[in-house]
């Protein structure tokens, strides 16, 4: 007997199959995770080489940052595998049920899928910055002073629970396959591992054209005035700049990398909610339920004080 069906015998004879089927395609063990799962010796791997380049240099790496920012972004994957099958999959199964179109899977749909995860991620990321209760979740990727792969692992294990993925449910509705979203998705968060580096220069101008490069991220993750609010681009940078919120590098003017508000502390459980602490004080002020619930979709730097 080969050693799977013995496995399969095992899980038959506990009475729990019927449960575990059940349960299966509700739960985010799909293409999507499979490509993370991938992908993570790789990113280790990756790491590794630029610690090598730039491990002498405490502005540009730290090493129990670097841990801490894999173990963010291990708590990341452990609710999204948790989770996003039970939160988001119904309401994806839901729309695409209700599809306005039946595409075949094909090249040309295939890059349209792509196409529009990309657009919808611009949007989604453009609003973590600009609506605060996003930005809750979103702060912990941006709270590092540093910037290098593990910066990119760092993620906020909230993520799910707090309705970013809602940008990508029109796709489902128009008639793209959920898991092919997912799967777009996976290979486009794969694809912004590699542009969280300092030992990248800038690309051939083309490349700078048309897609997201380390020097556009860079942008991105300045607190500099005129890098703030920029390049949310998620593979290609033409969203930015066709909606006016592209920015180029300044070789003149470095990005510093953090917040404005810098968090000084290391605790994973301080690191992934004190914004949705300093949010829910704010509302917690005295004033109108109105008033109080414009901090939630208000940008994160708006205060009562200024109506």
């Amino acid at each position: 007997m080969a050693l799977m069906d013995m496995m399969m015998a095992v899980l038959e004879g506990s009475g729990l199959l019927p449960l575990w089927n059940a349960l299966a395609p509700r739960l985010a063990l799909d293409e999507r995770q499979l490509i993370f799962v991938v992908a993570t010796p790789v990113f280790i791997a990756v790491t590794l080489w630029e610690y090598l380049r730039i491990h002498h240099d405490p502005t540009r790496m730290n090493v129990p940052e670097a841990i801490r920012n894999f173990a963010l972004g291990a708590g990341y994957q452990f609710t999204e595998l948790l989770f996003a099958g039970l939160i988001a999959f119904p309401v994806y199964a839901f729309l695409y049920h209700h599809r306005i179109l039946d595409l075949e899977l094909n090249w040309a749909t295939g890059f349209l899928t792509f196409l529009g995860v990309d657009f919808c991620f611009y949007w989604m990321h453009r609003s973590s910055h600009r609506v605060r209760w996003f930005w809750a979740a979103h702060v912990v990727h941006h709270s590092s002073e540093r910037m290098n792969f593990s910066t990119a692992m760092r993620q906020n294990a909230t993520n799910i629970f707090n309705g970013m993925w809602l940008f990508y449910v029109p796709l489902a509705l128009i008639g793209f396959n959920p898991v092919w979203i997912g799967i777009a998705y996976a290979l486009s968060l794969v694809y912004q591992f590699f542009i969280h580096t300092t030992v990248i220069g800038k690309l051939p101008p083309w490349l700078e054209g048309v897609f997201n490069t380390p020097s556009h991220h860079r942008v991105h993750h300045g607190r500099n005035p005129g890098y703030i609010d920029r390049n949310y681009g998620g593979t290609l940078i033409i969203w930015d700049r066709l909606f006016g919120t592209f920015v180029a590098e300044d070789e003149q003017a470095p990005p510093e990398y953090g917040i404005t508000r810098p968090v000084r502390s290391n605790n994973l459980l301080v690191l992934w909610t004190h914004e949705y602490v300093d949010l829910f004080r704010a509302m917690a002020r005295p004033g109108s339920p109105l008033s109080r619930l414009k901090h939630l979709w208000k940008p994160p730097e708006w205060d009562r004080n200024e109506e």
